[in-house]
């Protein structure tokens, strides 16, 4: 396993901090602090050190410090040590100008597409935006599982982005015209072609959630049975080759042009899909569970990929954000998750606004007190 973990964080202009330092030593970390202190701030910081938009999914536009009366938030940059396999490296990431349209990313001083991050170190997160993830549109479900197949398939993400602008560039044909059959072929090959890829890495990374899942049944989380109900990767999940994937839906997308044309949306593809989650000890579906079982439903998703992550050997461990999830969980759940942060040795960041939240993890890491003064290291 290639042991990655953050060593040091500096912010600078920076949604609520002017300037900001924290000196890490490798071990789990719980940030506590009032609503509103910025601990959410600090969190999204560290999700930047990933290709993306963050935890927030936020424009750079609205993450540059903005004081009352300024229209524009400042230029910003978030900058840290990352320290893998005991060697340390330099990540940097930020807006030069205000309102910059894109982010540079630099790595021991050298610029680099964002993509780079990931050979460094990679993150799965739960954050309150999460919580009624079986109870929203499809659409949540598809980006929360996009998130853990791009923490363990780094191109997934570009083939999302490629399906995605091709199938904007389609629909504006059909649309607005003219809709010149060889140009629409053209993109629909590639959105087939990135389907397809996409199709089979969700099946991929489901089927090992899900044997991650029932391998460990002696946790106090709740057991899932998970499945996709999507037509693309219920052809991968039963071993269609990528070619006949690529194939049918390129053809599938052809035959509806017309009715897509009339609907003003594709009505076939993996954007279509969906994550269906079953509690299985009362099998019944995580929609129809109560909040507390939702919570822990999702968290379970989310350490059982971390729990494979942390065992890859071609990859660094991943890093874990978990937002205000320690507040949701009785004092046995937190617990139990407390020690399996500290079984998969990974560093972890979680925020609540009680330290007495975190008490089970006196001495197993690294406290910092998070309020309008500033950030405070507490004694551990």
């Amino acid at each position: 396993m290639t042991r990655a973990a953050f060593r040091h964080l500096t912010l600078t202009d920076f949604r609520s901090y002017a300037r900001a330092e924290l000196a890490l030593d490798g071990r789990p970390v719980f940030l506590a602090g009032p609503n509103g202190a910025g601990k959410t701030n600090l969190l999204e910081a560290v999700s930047l050190f990933t290709p993306g938009r963050g935890l927030r999914g936020a424009a750079l536009s609205e993450v540059g410090r903005r004081l009352p009366g300024e229209a524009q938030g400042r230029a910003w940059a978030v900058a840290a040590v990352v320290e893998q396999d005991g060697e340390p490296v330099r990540i940097g990431t930020g807006a030069e100008t205000p309102g910059a349209a894109r982010r540079t990313v630099r790595i021991e001083g050298e610029t680099v597409p964002p993509g780079r991050l990931a050979d460094h170190q990679r993150q799965v997160w739960l954050t309150p935006a999460q919580d009624r993830l079986f109870l929203e549109g499809s659409a949540d479900r598809r980006r929360f599982l996009d998130r853990l197949v791009f923490a363990a398939e780094p191109p997934h993400a570009a083939h999302v982005s490629a399906y995605e602008k091709a199938q904007r560039e389609r629909m504006r044909l059909l649309s607005d015209g003219p809709a010149d059959p060889a140009w629409l072929s053209a993109l629909e090959a590639r959105m087939a072609e990135a389907g397809a890829l996409m199709a089979a890495a969700r099946a991929r990374t489901l089927s090992a959630l899900q044997a991650e899942i029932d391998g460990r049944g002696d946790r106090p989380f709740p057991q899932a049975r998970l499945s996709l109900t999507g037509e693309w990767e219920g052809l991968a999940a039963a071993g269609a080759e990528l070619d006949e994937i690529v194939g049918r839906l390129a053809g599938a997308l052809a035959a509806a042009r017309d009715r897509d044309a009339a609907a003003g949306r594709a009505l076939t593809g993996p954007h279509r899909g969906d994550l269906a989650v079953i509690h299985a000890e009362k099998d019944r579906p995580a929609a129809e569970c109560s909040t507390g079982e939702q919570k822990a439903l999702i968290l379970n998703l989310t350490l059982a990929q971390a729990a494979r992550l942390s065992r890859a050997e071609s990859a660094p461990n991943p890093i874990l954000l978990l937002d205000e999830v320690a507040a949701h969980l009785d004092r046995g759940r937190r617990a139990a998750l407390f020690d399996e942060i500290e079984a998969l040795g990974l560093q972890a960041f979680l925020t609540g606004t009680d330290e007495h939240l975190f008490e089970d993890l006196q001495g197993r890491a690294q406290g910092v007190r998070v309020d309008g003064s500033g950030l405070a290291i507490l004694d551990s």
